[in-house]
């Protein structure tokens, strides 16, 4: 399922009762379903600026470090940011491989990596206009004290 946003089409795709992809590639498979419909309805509320928190079931399947990362990640409330270097001393990580726990993640925007910074610097991040698009969702969710 598809949902058209200020940010180029988003995908999301589900397995077992949650969402276990999304993002700007086409899903090779799109589905229909309540679930799917819902996270739908999500993203288009979080880009008319009336939601807060997704409620939909995540799923990303990772129980190694970076699963660690990702779940530090679900937890950043909307209009807030971390740093690579708080989110690794949170897990007890480096920094780096907070980094690469970020470009890999399948879900983003509902895991919102979109919210982690680099020391002095926006860092990277993988949706069709880099940075752009990261600066556009976090001023999107208010985040305080962007230097952008």
């Amino acid at each position: 399922m598809s949902v058209d946003t200020p940010v180029g089409s988003v995908h999301v795709e589900e397995a077992d009762g949650a969402i276990v992809r999304a993002g700007w590639r086409r899903i090779e498979r799109p589905g229909d379903s309540d679930l799917l419909r819902a996270a739908a309805a999500e993203l288009a509320a979080y880009f008319d600026g009336r939601l807060s928190r997704f409620s939909v079931p995540i799923r990303h399947g990772r129980s190694d470090a970076a699963g660690r990362v990702l779940d530090a990640m679900l937890a950043i409330p909307m209009g807030e940011t971390r740093s690579y270097g708080d989110v690794a001393q949170e897990v007890g990580l480096p920094a780096q491989a907070v980094g690469q726990a970020c470009g890999a993640n399948h879900i983003p925007i509902l895991i919102p990596c979109h919210r982690i910074l680099g020391t002095g610097r926006l860092g990277g991040f993988s949706a069709p206009g880099g940075v752009e698009t990261k600066v556009w969702l976090l001023r999107h969710e208010g985040a305080a004290g962007l230097l952008i």
